[in-house]
């Protein structure tokens, strides 16, 4: 039994020293792909006179893409930052008075600094985690028409915050020059905040976003 787990401590230094003697301190390179993501908040209801509005927040997830580059510090351990471009987005279904539900959908274009910190636990296998600062540069989608229809709010632009502090964690996958990355994303502060005006708000609006991101990247 001994015999058994010493040579098995010898295998896994020998596979240590040789992923370290195989990889390269420092790389650079190109990561490409997609997320599915979504927004996450409270519920939005108002009642006038005028009738009844409801906002709530949709299942579905909305696609988006996502490149950049990334810079490897390190083997075993390592410290990965990058410089990413991103689409995130959300669906939400609207109730208004009688007529029924509708749904919208919304995206948003960002700069994104996520700062990974990983170690490699076998040749080809890694895992990392780390935070990440998103830089809105700007958005599309009907939900901004709705909310300034249902709500005769015309301050919505202030409620996007142009900095958010969030997080990234997942596994990645190397195989010589290519390698593929599987991540979740969530948001530490609010992507979307807005104090209502209307005395009728039963709350403020505020979102915060989660995604699933896959991509798909090469080292130089």
């Amino acid at each position: 039994m001994k015999t058994k787990v010493l040579l098995l401590a010898l295998l896994l230094v020998q596979g240590l020293s040789y992923a370290q003697s195989e990889s390269k301190f420092f790389s650079l390179g190109l990561r490409a792909g997609a997320n599915l993501s979504q927004f996450k908040g409270n519920d939005l209801s108002l009642n006038s006179s005028e009738g009844s509005f409801q906002l709530t927040d949709n299942s579905n997830r909305v696609w988006g893409a996502t490149g950049g580059i990334f810079m490897r510090f390190g083997r075993t351990f390592f410290i990965q930052p990058e410089i990413m471009l991103s689409q995130k987005g959300g669906r939400f279904s609207v109730f208004e008075g009688t007529s029924g539900k509708a749904e919208k959908s919304f995206k948003m274009t960002n700069i994104d600094f996520p700062v990974m910190f990983g170690v490699k636990i076998a040749r080809f296998l890694r895992i990392n985690a780390g935070p990440v600062a998103a830089f809105n540069l700007g958005r599309d989608g009907d939900l901004e028409e709705a909310f300034e229809d249902y709500t005769n709010e015309k301050d919505f632009d202030d409620a996007f915050r142009r900095a958010a502090l969030g997080y990234q964690a997942g596994i990645g996958l190397d195989f010589g020059k290519l390698n593929f990355d599987l991540r979740y994303e969530g948001n530490l502060t609010d992507v979307v905040k807005l104090q209502l005006s209307n005395p009728q708000a039963q709350a403020q609006f505020d979102r915060k976003m989660n995604l699933v991101q896959a991509t798909l990247g090469f080292a130089f």
